[in-house]
């Protein structure tokens, strides 16, 4: 079990972060959001871009204070689980890690991009990058600061939707990473009205996946299309989801108990590879959202994040998936 969890931190920095903290943190986000917006507005005075240009870098507030990074990188390489924001604002990093490479929807994107590691220093050295991007279980981080500026962003320190907008300041795009928050938030809201219309108001989703033989179930900020159904759509959890996983935003759970946790609507992140150990037996098979097909099967690889790629993708693919267009 503990290899399991150590597995999980890796492809989302997901297991290190509360999700107690999460409704604090959404407020934090909101306000953080105004903020930046004001920032935002400052930072394009010609003043700004004059002091850009000549200089080539710009003053980025990072989490441990204010740095210097480029003011338009080009070769970045991102160890975090925020390659799709970058590919969102345009941008194609020149080194990503196996999990993003390993992103059905990010391939053609990352055809040509060089897979690296954080033990691997030497390879990363070899890129050449002007800024490179982790997050606050990135090993080597003081070995990579003197490779190139090194980002490191924790996740869940703000929502899902700001941090899109931090990783636009890093790269010096946060007007297009606010314009791109407000058309999701816009669009998020009139789909997810839309499937309550279909549904019911009342109606309850529950999120799950298989990983490594394990099953889990997740709260409202754990990736998975988790931000889009609860946050952003306003989709109901069953109760007893919300009391397991409020403390760590996600819950592991045996096969057994399952039918206790499970939602008019299942939403299966599957593991190929071990999902029918799941969904072959009788107790998965007699679940009534099982029995009336109001299960929602997705890829794993392509569901875990909440950048802003994978967000468009989950959004489409919530559309479609419950209203049919």
């Amino acid at each position: 079990m503990k290899k399991t969890l150590v597995s999980l931190s890796m492809l989302f920095v997901l297991i290190l972060s509360a999700c107690g903290n999460n409704n604090s943190g959404n407020n934090a986000g909101a306000e953080n959001t105004t903020a930046s917006n004001n920032a935002g507005t400052a930072n394009a005075s010609p003043s700004a871009d004059a002091a850009a240009e000549a200089t080539g870098t710009i003053t980025f507030q990072s989490e441990s204070g204010p740095m210097e990074v480029p003011a338009n990188p080009k070769r970045i390489v991102d160890l975090s689980s925020y390659t799709g924001s970058l590919i969102s604002l345009g941008l194609t990093p020149i080194g990503v890690t196996s999990w993003a490479k390993d992103n059905p929807n990010f391939t053609e994107q990352l055809k040509d991009v060089t897979e690296v590691s954080e033990e691997d220093v030497e390879k990363i050295l070899e890129l050449e990058p002007d800024l490179i991007i982790g997050t606050e279980t990135t090993k080597n981080v003081d070995k990579l600061k003197e490779i190139a500026p090194t980002v490191i962003f924790t996740y869940n320190k703000v929502d899902y939707l700001q941090q899109h907008i931090e990783v636009g300041k890093a790269v010096n795009k946060e007007k297009e990473a606010t314009a791109w928050v407000e058309d999701f938030k816009a669009r998020a809201d009139q789909i997810g009205k839309d499937i309550k219309a279909k549904i019911g108001e009342d109606s309850t989703v529950t999120v799950i996946e298989n990983y490594d033989k394990e099953l889990y179930m997740f709260g409202d900020a754990w990736g998975r299309g988790t931000e889009i159904l609860y946050q952003a759509m306003g989709l109901k959890m069953p109760e007893k989801v919300k009391e397991m996983t409020t403390k760590d935003g996600w819950y592991a759970l045996s096969l057994e108990v399952l039918p206790e946790y499970a939602g008019d609507y299942i939403v299966f992140s599957q593991s190929k590879d071990t999902a029918g150990s799941i969904t072959e037996t009788e107790t998965y098979k007699n679940i009534p959202a099982v029995k009336n097909n109001h299960v929602i099967t997705a890829d794993a690889r392509g569901f875990y994040f909440n950048d802003a790629f994978t967000l468009d993708y989950q959004l489409n693919f919530f559309k479609e998936q419950f209203l049919g267009k």
